[in-house]
């Protein structure tokens, strides 16, 4: 793969990645590892944009399978994306570094409205903003909500910081053997049983488009800081790739 640099950056974020030591809600140390990783690439003069989503407290899918209305399931989920958006805002700031919180939902007392021009120019400024919120509407999930956010900002590149380093051909936690995908084509991704990663719809959105993906583990040494230089590191999703397993 060509080695690529990124100036404006779409991170997604799991809810998962603030729960640190805990089962449910929020550490604050984890919101502090999450921050430190941010802050090492805006010292870069990286330009980004974060979705975060809210499964630490609340995932809309789970509600509904329980029995709660579809709709006022994903409602709730949004919610605990503005909850983690929050404190994560807190921990950034806490480091020196500028930020926005924009809400898809409308929420004054604690957000700004989701503005698309407002929120390019903020990142022009070197502010780190936080979309959170979705967007706005239920039956969408926050991965095809970063694809959406990713396109509209004009970023060079959506990037999904996962627990795992990337894209396998089998559960990498269950299967220590199994082989990674250095890159993978779109089309491919869509159709293969085993890329359970990123959700279709945020996978056609991006490839429609020709907004390249790359996955990765968020908490390994360094890996966010390589993502941005283009590195080889994790799984990077394009159009103009073939689909390569790693041979380890």
């Amino acid at each position: 793969m060509t080695k690529r640099s990124f100036k404006r950056i779409l991170l997604k974020i799991g809810g998962e990645s603030m729960l640190g030591k805990r089962n449910f809600g929020i550490d604050p140390n984890a919101a502090q590892n999450v921050a430190k990783n941010i802050k090492s690439i805006y010292a870069k003069n990286t330009q980004i944009a974060i979705v975060i989503g809210g499964g630490n407290i609340f995932r809309g899918v789970a509600g509904a399978k329980a029995g709660i209305d579809r709709a006022t399931a994903d409602y709730m989920g949004m919610l605990a994306t503005v909850m983690n958006g929050l404190a994560l805002q807190d921990a950034i700031e806490k480091m020196g570094v500028p930020t926005r919180l924009q809400s898809a939902l409308d929420m004054p007392a604690v957000a700004e409205s989701f503005i698309r021009r407002r929120a390019i120019r903020h990142m022009e400024k070197g502010r780190v903003i936080i979309l959170v919120a979705g967007t706005g509407v239920p039956y969408v999930t926050t991965d095809t909500g970063a694809s959406l956010h990713a396109l509209e900002l004009g970023c060079d590149v959506l990037m999904k910081a996962t627990k795992v380093n990337g894209i396998f051909d089998k559960d990498p936690i269950k299967y220590p053997k199994a082989r990674r995908y250095k890159t993978i084509n779109f089309k491919d991704a869509i159709i293969l049983d085993e890329v359970q990663v990123m959700d279709t719809t945020a996978l056609a959105m991006s490839s429609e488009n020709n907004m390249p993906i790359m996955i990765f583990k968020l908490f390994e040494k360094d890996n966010l800081q390589k993502a941005v230089m283009g590195e080889d590191i994790g799984t990077y999703v394009g159009n103009d790739v073939k689909t390569i397993l790693t041979k380890e």
